[in-house]
């Protein structure tokens, strides 16, 4: 039993880390009526949640080499159940964006790259595969399993206690962290301050331009910002766009400084030579598609559900079981393919399901919803995400000598994050384009009176917010419209949410077929039968 206390330890860790991404998905519509906020807040909270450890997931992992990897990995768990804490507790959006999106994402980026690093420390061999094949499959298990125990908690109970949950858990996380072995000694490694601020703002700002495309627009400006009446939108260009084009000059120049500081002997934040290793660079694109994929789904489809269907969390979740159960099963199918089946063999299978259970869940897309298509889709996008979910980690891991595991392990972390973080962003800004482009060509092609077309464009004109469908005719009675222009109004808003879920789907397929270059350097044998000499090299 002890041998394995380590990697139960490690798991219940990594469980409530990626449990927080999709356990809140199904509660969107009860947290924005809870703390009087909007959709569009919570994506944003969504997406922060990600994108703080995605933009300094590389400190994090720098810092467990500094401190020494399981006292980072205690001091991150400690902080992130104080996140957990305040967002349990949170009476608006504010302190929840605070909680969950930065103090949980400042403890996560701790705890991540230690998970990695400790199970090189502590298992060897076909135990440290194991072991990788097992925090894998519990990553698979806390996406697939966040909908169900958002669903039944905020039904039966309050959302608030999931996170009371996970301030229990990371407290016993903390208190059998001596069982852990930490062999790697710390190191006095002078941590590069220009390269974490330039990693950081690079992500935030290419992330928060996508984020906000759906209100500033991508390159024409729509509804810019303005300061003291005046828009912000340098030379007739949208913010979104200058802020994207800036975020990716900075990350240009981190990695310039990376390749500067190692030829003066200094050492960097990230040695980004480790980028040469094929093996490597298609593992991480290919996790990075992943979740970015996980991201959109978790996102849109909870949104059509609740918005534009009227489910509650606990019928969500239930909706949205299929993928769960999937998802399990997948990954331990994964694992006992890998002894017969090359990794590549298995992604691009994966891959391949993935763009098939996209067209599907399209296909599934209506007013009333196609049950059992959907239901198939969800399914077979399911065992497509455990299949990979079943073979990255390990693939990424085994690419490098285990002195690099713990940065390797933030890499990971960035890759997974920043990948949720764009999906998040870059889906749900597509979804609420789309939602107002077709709102605004249904009223115009309407036949609602011209007062009344004027005065919905007007109210429109910095974009559609998400709200429930079946709320629309209040809302619109209560702004001055008659009974049959409201009902109207109320058949167009629906219309234009089914219309615009359909352009987000076709949105992931085109990601899941995109993905599938990236593959190209998984490795195609069977390592059991890969000579020795083979894998050393």
């Amino acid at each position: 039993m002890k041998k394995w206390s380590v990697v139960i330890i490690l798991g219940a860790a990594q469980f409530v880390m990626v449990l927080d991404g999709t356990v809140m998905n199904v509660s969107i519509s009860t947290v924005v009526e809870d703390l009087d906020t909007t959709v569009s807040a919570m994506q944003a909270a969504i997406t922060f949640y990600t994108l703080t450890m995605a933009s300094v997931m590389l400190l994090g992992a720098k810092l467990g080499d500094v401190w020494g990897r399981r006292r980072a990995f205690v001091v991150g768990s400690i902080v992130y159940a104080i996140g957990s804490l305040i967002t349990a507790l949170a009476p608006n959006i504010g302190f929840l964006f605070l909680g969950w999106s930065v103090i949980e994402g400042l403890g996560a980026v701790l705890v991540i790259p230690a998970i990695a690093a400790l199970i090189a420390d502590n298992y060897t061999g076909a135990a440290r595969a194991t072991a990788y094949a097992i925090i894998g499959a519990v990553s698979g298990a806390a996406v697939a399993a966040g909908p169900l125990i958002g669903g039944f908690v905020t039904t039966y109970l309050n959302w608030r206690y999931v996170f009371v949950a996970e301030v229990v858990i990371m407290a016993v996380v903390v208190l059998f962290s001596r069982l852990i072995t930490d062999a790697t000694p710390p190191r006095a490694v002078r941590i590069d301050v220009p390269s974490v601020l330039l990693s950081a703002a690079g992500l935030v700002l290419l992330v928060f331009g996508m984020l906000q495309s759906k209100v500033w627009g991508w390159i024409i400006p729509l509804a810019p910002p303005e300061i003291n009446g005046v828009p912000i939108a340098p030379f007739g260009i949208s913010p979104s766009a200058w802020l994207i084009l800036i975020g990716a000059l900075l990350l240009w120049a981190f990695f310039v400084r990376q390749r500067r500081l190692v030829d003066a002997g200094r050492p960097p934040l990230l040695q980004v030579s480790m980028f040469s290793i094929t093996q490597l660079r298609s593992g991480l694109s290919v996790l990075g598609a992943q979740y970015a994929i996980t991201a959109g789904l978790f996102f849109m489809v909870p949104v059509y559900l609740q918005m534009t269907l009227g489910l509650d969390a606990l019928e969500t979740g239930i909706k949205i079981f299929p993928l769960s159960v999937s998802l399990i099963l997948f990954s331990f199918v994964g694992t006992v393919l890998s002894k017969r089946w090359s990794p590549r063999r298995i992604v691009r299978t994966g891959q391949v399901i993935l763009v098939f259970s996209a067209v599907i869940l399209l296909a599934s897309v209506s007013d009333d919803l196609r049950s059992v298509i959907f239901g198939i889709g969800m399914f077979t996008a399911g065992s497509a995400l455990g299949l990979l979910a079943s073979q990255l980690g390990n693939v990424n891991m085994s690419s490098v000598p285990a002195e690099q595991t713990s940065e390797v392990g933030g890499l990971q972390g960035v890759f997974q994050n920043l990948g949720s973080s764009l999906g998040t962003a870059l889906i749900g800004s597509v979804l609420i384009g789309a939602l107002s482009t077709s709102f605004a060509a249904g009223v115009a092609g309407s036949e609602l009176p011209p007062d009344v077309k004027s005065t919905i464009s007007e109210r429109t004109e910095s974009g559609v917010q998400i709200i429930p469908a079946s709320t629309v005719d209040t809302v619109a009675q209560e702004a001055g419209l008659s009974t049959t222009d409201a009902a109207s109004l109320t058949t167009i808003y629906s219309g234009a949410q089914v219309s615009s879920l359909r352009v987000a789907f076709f949105g992931l397929i085109v990601i899941a077929f995109l993905s599938l270059l990236f593959s190209r350097g998984i490795p195609s044998t069977v390592p059991e039968r890969t000579p020795k000499a083979a894998r050393a090299g």
